[in-house]
């Protein structure tokens, strides 16, 4: 991540060769010393473009206000801090800065009449009769590190925790216990989720707690990032019919007391029984070898009826649900596994977001 100065200075030449190539707007003076140009402020801009719109022969003052990221925790500083600034000047229009501006951060911007610029040259100008939009330039200075970090096996624990309790308020020591993380790679989450905006801070006593203010988003984004061959899965062929089997598999995991939890097909069926399936998907936390063998099933390459998932991590049996006396995984669990299925998971993991996910958020 490159940092505010950085980008100021690499910020001026850009907006310069823009306004000059447009025909639409012309270049009075663009000043990194803007304490002239609004001396009544305690908060000064970052940068301001002194410009003139021939056609309508009107002198603007454009202000810019630049953030070292683009997300929308940033978006709605930068926007405040705008509006601080303009505050009904005449002729003065705002335009929130920074190294790339997600799709978030943008419609935050529209919403507010603010424009915006990144490094990569994506924009919006509309004020006056000028209107100039740039869209679809690639991050210069991609760094994936926030999603990486969010969504990395042990992160993800915390996500669960947050999404399968989704009204409750967390200290970080407690989030971080219930998880089965680190206090310190908990707070990290905090900091990360907080500039996406997927959760907010609540004021409670001395400490601030944290609580889930955009679920559905939240989970959605994880889907993206998340497959369940991200499990380690092993493919078996047994000649009984799945009921049949499913009810063994029950029997055996109850009486060897091993932890399981049925997902996919296995899953939604209890969710939309109507869903008709001929293979069983469980997630299993013992040596899957030797469940086969005691239960006679034959390792396959085709025409399975029957996946064992090694779980990626322990999280996947997080808030395990009990429905006729079968283990499912969390309706959570069951949507991201859902949503990367292709034989009609999406459509079972819609049903399920607006069946019972949604009326728990």
């Amino acid at each position: 991540m490159i940092s505010e100065k950085e980008i100021i200075n690499k910020l001026k030449p850009i907006v310069q060769n823009l306004f000059e190539s447009t025909g639409l707007i012309r270049v009075n003076n663009i000043s990194l010393d803007v304490s002239n140009i609004l001396p009544d402020k305690e908060i000064q801009a970052d940068m301001v473009a002194l410009v003139k719109i021939p056609k309508s022969k009107v002198n603007y003052t454009i202000i810019f206000e630049v953030k070292a990221a683009g997300q929308p925790r940033y978006a709605r500083m930068a926007v405040n801090q705008i509006k601080s600034l303009i505050n009904n000047r005449k002729n003065c229009y705002g335009v929130f800065a920074a190294t790339f501006i997600s799709e978030e951060s943008k419609q935050i911007c529209r919403e507010n009449n603010i424009g915006f610029i990144d490094m990569a040259g994506n924009c919006l100008f509309k004020f006056d009769n000028i209107y100039i939009s740039i869209e679809g330039r690639l991050n210069p200075y991609p760094n994936t590190r926030p999603l990486k970090t969010i969504f990395s096996d042990k992160s993800t624990r915390a996500l669960r925790v947050l999404l399968c309790n989704p009204k409750k308020e967390w200290y970080v020591q407690e989030l971080a216990k219930e998880s089965n993380i680190s206090i310190g790679q908990t707070s990290n989450i905090k900091r990360k989720l907080l500039e996406l905006e997927f959760i907010e801070e609540v004021k409670y006593e001395k400490r601030p707690k944290i609580k889930l203010s955009n679920p559905e988003s939240l989970l959605i984004e994880w889907s993206k990032n998340y497959s369940y061959q991200k499990n380690k899965v092993k493919n078996f062929y047994s000649l009984d019919n799945v009921e049949i089997l499913e009810k063994k598999l029950a029997e055996y995991f109850k009486k060897k007391n091993i932890t399981y939890g049925f997902t996919l097909t296995s899953g939604a069926s209890r969710i939309a029984p109507f869903l008709r399936y001929k293979r069983i998907f469980t997630y299993v936390k013992n040596e899957i070898e030797s469940i086969a063998k005691d239960l006679n099933l034959k390792e396959v390459s085709t025409g399975a009826n029957v996946s064992l998932l090694e779980p990626y991590d322990e999280g996947v049996f997080y808030k395990l649900q009990d429905i006729n006396d079968t283990r499912i995984v969390s309706d959570v669990q069951l949507y991201l596994d859902l949503q990367s299925y292709k034989e009609r998971g999406e459509e079972a993991a819609r049903l399920l977001l607006d069946q019972k996910l949604r009326k728990q958020w």
